[in-house]
């Protein structure tokens, strides 16, 4: 993205992952989220003296499934360190986070840029424990009366995934962010609830002005912490875009700090100067010894990892599905286990495809679900599908039975029977309407007969008007057709 001014926007994200562990990374107690205030704590995760961590093997387990699923390199060693800092939600005064040996390095991520096709690389992926919680008392952290500490959240296993600065715009950090969440989705790693606090990311941009031939990290960084949405996040650099290129407009220096996010005036404010690493004086965390994986435990996790959003996508196209019907269905794992069970219970790709994405989507939308929570169950959307192939239903008439079926969550056969939705294919009864509605309508079988198409959709319409919709509507037409070009005569004829 070059601005006006000739500057080109340079971004990097640091994400946070709640793993999905039913305990925190370092003690036994739950990570239940919505639990009264201080709660879920211990003398471990309250940081009190004369207590020992012990690490969560099923933390580490899942930080190395995300890591390989995102094509890192999971180092057989790695390392705690004490990040020291203080914050009132940080009960230890340090985080026990990951340095210089992280969990994994140098995986990769593709996104559809701007520009086409962009592999964004992933720096590193390590593993740490959350901070507390603070609530303040009032609209937002700058207006605050006051500020409440809970302590439910400190000690909850994260991972952090770092990216390089390789993000141009931020559509670019939205599309990342959307990936990102999509293939973390598929290893099921976190349940990925960013109201719930458990994928939160820290954006960093800056502005790299024409002419600049230094390495970025000489460019001036503005961090925004903890932003809780993707949306929040496009907004946040989208105004940091703005400010910052007035500040080189009106030759003023960007400094390097720390903003937050007001999503009330989507507006960032300083917080503080930004930290460099020694600031936070890491050093090896002494009650923990050095983290060492398996080669082979190692080549295990890999066998065990599922198909991933690009395989999925390719496969779906093979069975006949437009590339981008493919690359919406594969984005949400929920709709790839729905359609393969459509499909499996005897449905045609292509139309299992076209229903799922169209009224069954729509429908599941207005009542904010999704296709793992679908009241109307996979073997009977097939079913929906066969009776239109059958002849049984139209597609007009499977539209209203598949909002029945949303709406009650009763089958397809119970609808259309309840509902006496069957469709007419007798042709001696839909000729009998016919005749009657040519009958009824002489100007309109005259405007047909003179050459005026549009005429011939008029009587298939009251066709279907008097059959409520049950008519079968290619078997109208062709019997329309035949009883008005009968009434042709030679003086009538084109």
């Amino acid at each position: 993205m070059i601005l006006a001014n000739g500057a080109e926007v340079i971004i990097g994200l640091e994400v946070h992952v709640e793993l999905k562990t039913r305990t925190k990374l370092f003690c036994s107690c739950p990570t239940t989220f919505g639990q009264a205030p201080n709660t879920q704590v211990c003398p471990v995760c309250l940081g009190l003296p004369g207590v020992l961590p012990q690490l969560n093997r099923q933390a580490v387990q899942l930080a190395v499934r995300a890591a390989l699923a995102l094509g890192c390199r999971v180092n057989p060693r790695s390392k705690f360190d004490r990040k020291n800092y203080f914050y009132p939600d940080l009960p230890k005064g340090y985080q026990i986070s990951q340095y210089d040996q992280p969990l994994a390095e140098w995986g990769h991520l593709d996104i559809e840029g701007e520009e086409g096709p962009r592999r964004v690389r992933i720096r590193r992926i390590h593993l740490e424990e959350e901070a507390g919680k603070l609530a303040h008392e009032g609209t937002n952290l700058w207006t605050a009366a006051a500020s409440l500490v809970d302590l439910n959240r400190a000690g909850l296993p994260l991972i952090e995934i770092v990216s390089e600065p390789d993000l141009r715009s931020p559509a670019e950090a939205r599309a990342y962010l959307a990936a990102l969440r999509t293939v973390l989705s598929y290893v099921d790693v976190s349940d990925l609830r960013m109201e719930e606090g458990s994928l939160r990311c820290d954006a960093n941009i800056s502005l790299r002005p024409p002419g600049f031939a230094g390495p970025l990290e000489q460019l001036p960084r503005v961090e925004i912490k903890n932003v809780n949405s993707i949306r929040n996040v496009v907004r946040a650099l989208e105004y940091e875009v703005d400010r910052q290129a007035a500040l080189l407009d009106a030759g003023e220096p960007i400094r390097r700090e720390t903003r937050g996010f007001d999503d009330q005036s989507g507006r960032t404010l300083a917080q503080r100067s930004k930290e460099e690493a020694h600031d936070y004086r890491y050093f090896p965390e002494p009650d923990l010894p050095p983290l060492v994986l398996d080669e082979r435990w190692l080549a295990e996790q890999a066998a065990d990892l599922p198909p991933l959003p690009d395989a999925v996508r390719a496969r779906l196209e093979s069975q006949g599905l437009a590339p981008q019907d493919a690359r919406i269905l594969a984005a949400d794992p929920d709709a790839v286990r729905y359609f393969d069970a459509v499909v499996a219970a005897g449905a045609e790709a292509r139309q299992a495809a076209v229903w799922m994405l169209g009224d069954l989507a729509r429908l599941l939308n207005d009542r904010h679900l999704g296709y793992g929570a679908s009241p109307v169950p996979p073997a009977e959307l097939a079913r929906l599908i066969a009776l239109i192939g059958s002849g049984r239903l139209s597609g007009r008439m499977a539209k209203e039975v598949l909002e029945v079926m949303c709406e009650t969550g009763r089958g397809a056969d119970a609808v259309v029977e309840e509902r006496g939705l069957n469709q007419i294919a007798d042709p001696a009864r839909l000729r009998a309407e016919a005749e009657r509605v040519i009958a009824e309508q002489p100007k309109v079988v005259a405007d047909y007969l003179a050459g005026k198409e549009r005429a011939l959709a008029f009587l298939v319409g009251q066709v279907m008007k008097a059959t409520r919709g049950q008519a079968k509507p290619d078997l109208v037409n062709a019997i329309l057709k035949e009883l008005l070009e009968a009434h042709r005569t030679p003086a009538s004829g084109p």
